[in-house]
């Protein structure tokens, strides 16, 4: 899968990606939106171009109180986010090369205010998104937002994801529509976090291509 290539359909009027964006977006504008007064910290995996968060920051009036950082393993992504957060003026976001699975990435961050988790649950294994829904427990403040994303294709995991996160002190905000041909959730953390875990690796990006052709070979 070419990862840079795959973000064209964003552009595309009408299509799930663009839809998806939109409702994205709609839930990281309603989190900065309800953020308390001060300073605030976004943390993306797997951010991609970061068109999720920066498109938000570019006009909000939290954009100055933000201090952000994006995690994308594809140099061509990552450079054109880093442009476009140039391009905006948002000196306080860091766009990060790196392997996003890391939890060492995010150690100065976290725990933060808001936490995206979008393109990621639909290209790794079950167990995985379970282990990163833990992880986001340690990554996320008391009264932060979690906002993640998963296809309701068969078989549809969202109705799990939402108890593992309502399992681990989160309470669900928003869920997109479950006939939309695509899933937005999110989710507000009300427990305390614990220390976030040191050296650990959340999941294996594997694609949601590969996962399906294991699938179609079982």
């Amino acid at each position: 899968m070419d990862w840079h290539e795959w973000h064209a359909d964003y552009d595309v009027a009408g299509s799930t990606l663009a839809r998806r964006l939109r409702a994205v977006q709609a839930q990281v504008r309603a989190a900065l939106d309800e953020s308390p007064p001060g300073p605030l910290r976004a943390l993306s995996l797997c951010a991609g171009q970061g068109r999720d968060l920066l498109e938000v920051l570019a006009d909000h009036p939290r954009r100055d109180d933000v201090r952000a950082r994006l995690v994308e393993l594809d140099p061509r992504n990552a450079a054109i986010a880093e442009a476009a957060a140039r391009a905006a003026g948002l000196t306080g976001v860091e766009v990060l090369t790196a392997d996003a699975s890391l939890t060492d990435h995010y150690r100065d961050l976290a725990p933060a205010d808001l936490v995206l988790v979008c393109g990621v649950f639909g290209n790794i294994t079950d167990e995985d998104v379970e282990r990163t829904v833990d992880h986001c427990a340690e990554l996320c403040r008391t009264g932060g937002a979690v906002i993640w994303t998963r296809h309701r294709g068969a078989p549809d995991l969202v109705p799990s994801i939402c108890a593992w996160f309502e399992d681990r002190g989160f309470d669900r905000y928003w869920l997109s529509d479950p006939n939309a041909d695509y899933g937005v959730g999110s989710h507000r953390f009300r427990a305390a976090p614990p220390p976030l875990t040191a050296g650990a690796r959340m999941f294996t990006f594997i694609g949601y291509d590969v996962l399906e052709g294991t699938q179609r070979s079982k």
